[in-house]
């Protein structure tokens, strides 16, 4: 029997079929039969009912007519009653000359010389004479009924005439060629197209989900509460570009736009740098760049008490001294959780009016990793966010019992989330192999975050140190894979995210961090540390959830 591709076929007419049946059973083991093959040029739409293809002896494109065919002054045939013009030679012919141009210009065929087509038109039911000939067609290359019981071998010489001088297909041509007409060069698995799938149904989720600042139109001192990928960052800036053009009888106002986080701060900025320049607020930034642009000093990072208590103080005394002009309608503030009590001092004295200049806060209680328990010491309005729009299924389910309230996923579904025992070995090990293997299944490393729960992982100090730490929470955007610690990450996300328990959770808020870190991931995560801290940290529920 010879190779058929495929191997069961479909056909749409009982002549295809059975002259497919027949050269089934009669050709060689080691020819090849191609059945319906469809092939699109430049020129047209060809439809090959047979392609037979005959090692060292030549390759053959067949025309298969049913029914009742002859010739009379042109090729006729009987359909549904009506004499009908068809044009089976030049069918068979321009096949022949497609094909053989779609192999010769296909990679695969290389540098090999061309090798002889030939073509053949076979007529089942109908009889022609024996002495039958056109000068299109010789009667060799015409096989009627009474030449079917010997159709392969009147193929073979059909392609041994049609040579024409041309070399005849060897084994490995035949093989190659039948690897060209129907194989595919190889496609595999995009890991990516499913994300940025996901990332679009996202995307759309959160600008419908912005009709809730038209609620907010009326008010001037709200609260939106929401979970960890619920859109809050989208819709603080979403809020800022609207307060900043004004539009629906509202007169543009004069915004600033707050977090506490560098790394924050700075996926702000790129966003808003994409805007009408009339829609971007005054003002975007960290607390403290804040004050700095009214003349506040620096600070080290690790004094709390400049933190807490000199910064806030020095910036509410520059605040009170603004000029009108330099004071704000509106501040908007994204992470709220983790400013100060005497945070808010400065930010009310900056706004024109602080009795009735707009507040509008952003916050998730359950991402309170820093020691500070700071509120707003002005009335809010809530808003509830309720739904996640970020994270796959998998991904909100393995962390929705760390949730402050009970949230509800509208992301897509994706891989399951993982969870790696690295009791006996070095965390970071583990991890490192993960981001590996992570590359090796396609994410980009631009997608793809190294994030740790303890001490920072040491290209994270390699690139704190050389750049500073502005300079560092750049990098995010660099086209890599991004090494960092859940504390200076809350606001952001990456597609996969291997995050790597390197505590034991016996610090106070370890059940935060492992919210935040958890959530930064929207398409891919792996949990890797040890099961103890997990059960310890989360509970129970968190640690079934992740096969533990």
């Amino acid at each position: 029997m010879p190779r058929l591709i495929p191997e069961s076929p479909t056909f749409t007419t009982p002549s295809e079929q059975e002259v497919w049946e027949r050269l089934r059973d009669t050709l060689g083991d080691d020819d090849v039969l191609i059945a319906n093959l469809r092939l699109t040029d430049e020129k047209k739409d060809h439809e090959v009912d047979l392609v037979v293809l005959m090692p060292d002896v030549g390759i053959v494109a067949v025309e298969v007519k049913g029914g009742s065919v002859w010739w009379d002054d042109g090729w006729r045939i009987m359909r549904r009653g009506r004499e009908t013009t068809i044009h089976p030679v030049d069918q068979a012919r321009d096949a022949k000359y497609a094909l053989r141009a779609y192999v010769e210009h296909d990679e695969r065929w290389g540098s090999r010389t061309r090798v002889a087509w030939a073509h053949a038109v076979v007529t089942p039911y109908s009889d022609f004479d024996a002495d039958f000939t056109l000068t299109e067609l010789p009667r060799w290359a015409l096989h009627d009924k009474g030449d079917q019981a010997h159709l392969a071998e009147r193929l073979r010489q059909t392609a041994t005439r049609l040579t024409h001088g041309q070399r005849v297909a060897t084994h490995d041509d035949v093989d190659e060629i039948a690897e060209i007409l129907t194989g595919r060069l190889g496609t595999s698995y995009d890991i990516r197209a499913e994300s940025d799938e996901r990332a679009a149904v996202a995307d759309r989720l959160t600008l419908e989900q912005a009709s809730i600042l038209s609620v907010t139109r009326l008010l001037h001192r709200v609260e939106v509460r929401g979970g960890a990928g619920s859109g809050k960052t989208v819709l603080a800036l979403q809020q800022a570009k609207e307060l900043t053009r004004g539009g629906h009888g509202r007169k543009p106002q004069r915004v600033a736009l707050l977090c506490y986080s560098i790394g924050l701060a700075e996926h702000l900025r790129r966003e808003v740098a994409t805007w009408d320049r009339r829609h971007r607020p005054a003002f975007v930034g960290t607390f403290h760049a804040f004050g700095q642009q009214w003349g506040a000093a620096e600070g080290d990072r690790q004094d709390s008490e400049f933190w807490e208590e000199r910064l806030p103080a020095e910036m509410a005394e520059l605040a009170a001294d603004l000029p009108d002009g330099k004071k704000y309608d509106a501040v908007i503030v994204d992470e709220a959780q983790d400013f100060a009590d005497s945070w808010w001092t400065p930010v009310l004295r900056s706004l024109r009016d602080e009795e009735e200049g707009g507040l509008f806060v952003y916050s998730d209680e359950n991402q309170r990793i820093f020691a500070r328990f700071g509120r707003p010491p002005v009335a809010l309005v809530p808003l509830v966010l309720d739904h996640n729009l970020r994270n796959t299924k998998q991904i909100h389910e393995s962390f929705g019992p760390l949730a402050p309230s009970r949230m509800y996923s509208r992301g897509g579904d994706g891989p399951t989330v993982r969870f790696l025992d690295a009791s006996q070995q070095d965390p970071l090990d583990v991890a490192d192999d993960e981001v590996d293997r992570l590359l090796d299944g396609g994410w980009d490393p631009k997608h793809v975050a190294l994030l740790t729960t303890g001490h920072r992982h040491p290209i994270q100090v390699e690139r704190t140190d050389f750049h500073d730490q502005d300079g560092y929470w750049r990098t995010y955007w660099d086209d890599d894979v991004f090494y960092g610690h859940v504390l200076g990450c809350k606001g952001l996300e990456r597609r996969a995210v291997v995050l790597c328990l390197n505590e034991d959770g016996s610090r106070d808020r370890a059940r935060e961090r492992l919210y935040v870190g958890m959530s930064r991931a929207t398409d891919e995560l792996v949990v890797v540390g040890d099961p103890e801290t997990v059960r310890r940290v989360a509970g129970d529920d968190v640690a079934r959830r992740l096969g533990l």
